[in-house]
């Protein structure tokens, strides 16, 4: 169990946990996001081709992206 000294702790600076807490997480979703648009910026990846993954998802419609074939030598 947690310690009575340490739950103590929390509960009188509680407020100022929640804010650094909530404060990391605001900046951990704008770095991905910068990442994302960065990245996408760059050409490495295309974002927004998997947007439509969930409305094009039959098995005959086209692919986000090609399928990258790997040619196993078989020891014969």
């Amino acid at each position: 169990m947690i310690p009575e000294a340490l739950m103590q702790f929390i509960i009188i600076h509680q407020k100022e946990i929640y804010l650094i807490v909530t404060l990391l997480l605001v900046a951990f979703l704008y770095g991905y996001v910068y990442h994302l648009y960065s990245s996408q910026r760059k050409g490495v990846k295309d974002y927004e081709k998997y947007a439509n993954l969930a409305l094009k998802d039959n098995l005959d419609d086209e692919l986000i992206e090609p399928r990258e074939v790997i040619h196993k030598q078989q020891n014969q």
